[in-house]
């Protein structure tokens, strides 16, 4: 009996030791991506891409826009047949709904876009974060942006090693926030 309990003692001791033995790391990978030179590039894709889209739906606005006054125009005039101010009213909501529908599929592309073009990215970080951590012996890295507590004493910050592994400067600025262009109203 007391032989279980020397062995138990035993076991929570050694639990203890190797609880304290583990090292965490904390990282933070938005900082990260903010100054790595793929962004601009990305950015500018984006950019242009919105502004294609921007470009287009204004055309549909201006179209519309014309409908809408020679529509007024012909509201005025009583001689006009009142088949005839329907059927532009009909157009007029066609464009409206042709443009909100556009609106929204170009929300979507663009969003797809910018998922796609990250990916490479995030998987490029992702695997220095791995590589950092192995070398590092850490049994976790988190983000630093999630937890709601990290003790200093037993959490090191790597954000510094990955950047190095990925080749950027620590003094390295940080791009425009990695979002596509107004979305489209």
């Amino acid at each position: 009996m007391i032989k279980k309990i020397f062995l138990a003692i035993a076991v929570m001791f050694s639990m203890g030791f190797a609880a304290n033995a583990q090292k965490f790391a904390v990282v933070y990978a938005d900082e990260i991506i903010s100054v790595m030179p793929e962004v601009a590039e990305i950015q500018t894709r984006l950019a242009e891409a919105s502004k294609q889209y921007e470009d287009e739906y204004g055309k549909l606005q201006e179209e519309m826009q014309k409908k809408y006054q020679e529509y007024q125009e012909l509201e005025k005039d009583a001689s006009t047949p009142q088949g005839i101010k329907e059927r532009r009213l009909q157009e007029i909501s066609d464009l409206d709904r042709k443009a909100q529908q556009f609106a929204q599929t170009a929300q979507q592309d663009l969003q797809r876009q910018q998922a796609q073009l990250f990916q490479p990215v995030q998987e490029k970080l992702m695997q220095a974060i791995k590589a950092v951590g192995a070398e590092g012996g850490y049994v976790m890295v988190f983000p630093a942006e999630v937890p709601i507590y990290v003790n200093p004493e037993n959490v090191t910050d790597i954000t510094a090693e990955v950047k190095t592994r990925l080749g950027i400067s620590a003094t390295a600025t940080p791009v425009a926030p990695a979002v596509p262009a107004a979305p489209i109203q």
